[in-house]
């Protein structure tokens, strides 16, 4: 195993290993292979660091997070029973990295969400309502549209952004997003309503139909 700074390129395009050659991958790591260590980032890097970079918004940070992430599953090596396949294993272990990183910077304040929610009148309807041009949905698949939800995502309160982001862009389901972020899956399940209501408000000017 490389000791200190692990300087890597993380593909974006690698194939991960079949579960026979993932588990001899594991056992070459286990007996100290080198090369072992090299072939894991790059099987598992890419995807790693497209999460990082997701969660952090920060190149350099999420470099360092992946970094971490592989440190923290090396040391952790011998305690994996193998029952997650190793991408989901360092998926997970990149995604703790991330936010243990997000609670160690400078806490701000943060922004009310409450402005961006749709608001109710007192029988239960949506006051102001707006609808989407039939192509919006097919929009989406465009990059740069994806783009610009991605701008959108990052535009919401820290605590709901990563909620949106752990459960529609990583795949987390609720009771796991909810151990990281050490709250309740109800809660998990609250913010994450709330994060999509305030995200289809901050995209509605793009997406809005013009009425005649």
């Amino acid at each position: 195993m490389p000791t200190g700074r692990i300087e890597a390129t993380f593909p974006t395009d690698a194939t991960s290993p079949t579960p026979g050659a993932a588990t001899g991958l594991l056992d070459r790591l286990r007996a100290g292979d080198d090369a072992a260590f090299a072939e894991l980032v790059a099987a598992h890097g890419g995807r790693m660091l497209a999460t990082a970079r997701r969660l952090v918004r920060n190149d350099a940070d999420a470099h360092d997070c992946v970094q971490e992430a592989f440190l923290s599953a090396f040391k952790a090596l011998d305690g994996f029973d193998g029952r997650a396949a190793p991408g989901t294993w360092l998926h997970r272990i990149t995604v703790n990295a991330c936010l243990m990183r997000l609670r160690s910077r400078a806490r701000k304040p943060e922004a009310p969400i409450e402005d961006l929610l749709p608001r109710y009148s007192d029988d239960g309807h949506q006051l102001h309502p707006t609808r989407w041009a039939e192509d919006a949905s097919a929009g989406a698949e465009r990059a740069e549209t994806r783009a610009l939800v991605r701008r959108r995502i990052d535009e919401l309160p820290e605590s709901y952004r990563t909620v949106l982001i752990l459960r529609d862009l990583e795949g987390l389901d609720g009771e796991e997003a909810a151990a990281l972020l050490g709250v309740t899956p109800n809660a998990v399940k609250i913010r994450l309503h709330r994060a999509r209501q305030a995200l289809r408000t901050l995209l509605d000017p793009s997406f809005r139909e013009e009425r005649p």
